[in-house]
């Protein structure tokens, strides 16, 4: 796969994702970038749609699945509102390109972001979950990898979805509590979540939102990402 997927992390996510996630099932691939999380969720038999703003990530990703069944692939961002948008592109470590300035601001002074730098501004059109929704379908699952901009996503989603995940990053907490607060927004969602790549959920069971908050809380600024996990109860 280009040297950009391994075999042993598609595997992984592929034992994670099978336990969440039935065949047959709609998924979008929000923020694909090079397509890890797009041949998990093929290789458990979802259909996805996967969106991606970065013109390189977007050629690698047409590459790998342009041409199967069961996927599409979009060259877009997904915000707030559709339109065009700003994408601040770091060259150096183009996965942590992103819409959200905030983002940028928060994480300059976590140790762990040190010598990412920003280089380059582009414009990229945008779209919205609800527009996703409206072309293709309510997904079963959403997951969503956008570098601080997934409060901007929530935001232009009107209706609770069945199960979605978001990134966290301790330097940028209050955009989780922000996820948080928008998916108790639109519906009763159970929580889990997973450190880094473990893709093991942290907890045997999926509690309520201010369990999640708690936890969120004593993540010092350097700590470990992850992503949330959120189903409807």
């Amino acid at each position: 796969m280009d040297g950009f997927v391994t075999l042993t992390r598609v595997a992984d996510h592929q034992r994670f994702y099978a336990a969440l996630i039935a065949p047959g099932t709609l998924c979008f691939d929000v923020g694909a970038n090079y397509g890890e999380r797009t041949a998990a969720l093929l290789s458990v038999g979802a259909r996805v749609v996967a969106i991606e703003p970065q013109p390189a990530f977007f050629e690698i990703l047409r590459r790998l699945f342009g041409a199967l069944p069961g996927v599409t692939v979009l060259t877009e961002a997904v915000d707030t509102a559709p339109g065009t948008v700003t994408f601040f592109v770091s060259d150096r470590t183009p996965t942590l390109s992103t819409l959200a300035q905030g983002f940028i601001d928060a994480t300059a002074v976590a140790d762990n972001f040190a010598g990412c730098t920003w280089d380059r501004e582009i414009t990229v059109e945008a779209t919205t979950l609800d527009a996703l929704v409206e072309r293709f379908g309510t997904p079963d699952f959403v997951k969503i990898d956008v570098e601080g901009a997934e409060p901007r996503v929530l935001a232009g989603l009107s209706r609770a979805l069945p199960a979605l995940s978001f990134e966290f990053v301790p330097a940028a907490n209050d955009m989780a509590f922000a996820c948080i607060d928008r998916l108790e927004a639109l519906g009763r969602y159970r929580y889990n979540w997973s450190l880094g790549e473990s893709h093991v959920l942290a907890n045997a069971d999926w509690g309520d939102a201010e369990r999640l908050r708690a936890f969120l809380r004593t993540l010092p600024p350097n700590g470990p990402s992850g992503d949330v996990y959120a189903r409807l109860a």
